[in-house]
């Protein structure tokens, strides 16, 4: 089969290198793709959000499916589109995708289905967004409505920090459209975990938990970014916890897009934040994750294209997915200045070569003589498999220090919150 993949990042490179190991995958192509990609995939120079020229690709090389990595090309209505064409695509359907478009839509939605999230409430004034903050005191969390590549939240623990944020976000426009309202949320405490699932209409298949770090900074300091490494499993979790995540939070919100008309085929991401009174949910996102897949993935055992097909041809409920008791530790090389100002064309080197228990997912990279260069802020995601967290995050981080590219920066503390819980895993 010839499959075609949307995106440029880690979590392409991570789909790609997953289905390049599917017996019926015979051509893969992406669109852009990166320099990773381009060695086990033919990259297209199309833009992810260049739906046109996508779908004329797409019948061109007579392609049996495609797959939509990020989630901006779903907001724009690519699915509706190539099912408007008869060509077989994974993802969400521009409506349903707006459980990630709009943190309003989703937190209403949210409401309607006593489905356990934060409280909230919306504005498009920054004065009444401000009194808002001001009766309600902090810490309190400010989001912008719409996508803001991870980047559009600040957890306020001040009335300034919190009012300035409104400032940016709606009078200064850092956003753009996606600012035009924000979401004001009660602050949540306790341990966030990514919870995603393989979804087809009131069909719900989870994947295993993992565990995001989005501050830039060692000890969950300075600005969020688009996430700086992963792990999975989250030992510190009990699967009782993660159980009712399930039975509470992902199967009623696919009801609930059913309930609304809405038939969610695709992956629903639930970003949980495990509370006192058990989880609740952070934010949804309408795609997989990134660097979260980078951990997921290579934890499937069962063959990722039959997965996908199943759902696009409406027979998830069928499906057995099977899941590898290994760890998996992911660390995100950035440029440095990432995610402010960065710098880009640097020469990486010392590139280890991938094996069954260590991949080095590119992201921000490009390739030229034969040489890998940095493109972008998030330019690798190093990831290794053991049989427990403390070996796979030894053996990541034995991976990342073989690699060089001026101004590197990564977290040294990813995976440091299961540390102090028992590791072994049940076989």
């Amino acid at each position: 089969m010839r499959v075609f993949i949307i995106g440029s990042g880690g979590r392409e490179h991570a789909l790609a290198w997953k289905l390049s190991q599917s017996p019926q995958v015979t051509e893969i192509y992406c669109a852009p793709g990166n320099g990773g990609i381009a060695e086990i995939a033919t990259c297209i120079s199309i833009s992810a959000t260049d739906i046109e020229g996508l779908l004329k690709f797409a019948k061109e090389k007579q392609i049996d499916l495609t797959i939509v990595g990020p989630e901006a090309p779903l907001l724009e209505g690519i699915v509706d589109r190539f099912k408007e064409h008869n060509l077989p695509i994974f993802g969400p359907e521009k409506l349903a995708a707006r459980i990630e478009g709009s943190k309003r839509f989703a937190k209403e939605l949210m409401q309607k289905y006593d489905i356990p999230t934060a409280t909230f409430r919306s504005f498009t004034n920054a004065e009444v967004a401000k009194e808002y903050v001001r009766s309600h005191g902090v810490p309190i969390v400010v989001k912008a409505d719409g996508l803001a590549a991870g980047k559009g939240v600040v957890v306020a623990h001040s009335i300034e920090e919190a009012e300035l944020a409104i400032e940016e976000i709606i009078e200064k426009n850092i956003f753009g459209d996606a600012g035009r309202e924000v979401v004001i949320e009660e602050f949540l405490s306790g341990q966030e975990v990514s919870l995603m699932a393989f979804v087809d209409g009131t069909t719900v298949k989870p994947m295993v938990i993992s565990q995001d770090h989005k501050p830039v900074f060692d000890h969950d300091q300075g600005p969020n970014t688009g996430g700086m490494g992963a792990y999975s499993p989250v030992p510190q979790i009990p699967q009782s916890v993660v159980d009712e995540a399930i039975s509470s939070i992902l199967k009623p919100m696919a009801e609930a897009m059913y309930q609304e008309g809405l038939q969610y085929q695709g992956v629903l991401y639930a970003g949980l934040m495990v509370t006192e009174t058990g989880p609740k949910v952070i934010e949804f996102n309408a795609r997989l994750g990134d660097p979260e897949t980078q951990v997921v993935l290579p934890r499937l055992k069962t063959d990722l294209l039959e997965i996908l097909l199943a759902i696009v041809n409406g027979k998830l409920e069928e499906m057995e997915i099977e899941w590898d008791h290994q760890a998996a530790v992911c660390v995100v090389m950035a440029a440095g200045g990432y995610p402010s100002t960065y710098e880009t064309g640097h020469l990486i080197s010392g590139l280890p070569n991938d094996t069954d228990q260590q991949v080095i997912f590119h992201a921000g990279t490009k390739r030229a003589n034969g040489k890998v260069f940095t493109s972008g802020g998030r330019v690798l995601g190093v990831t290794a498999l053991d049989q427990d967290i403390p070996k796979a995050k030894a053996k990541t981080y034995q991976l990342v220090q073989q690699i060089t590219f001026t101004n590197a920066h990564y977290r040294k503390d990813i995976a440091n919150k299961a540390l102090s819980h028992s590791f072994i895993l049940d076989k």
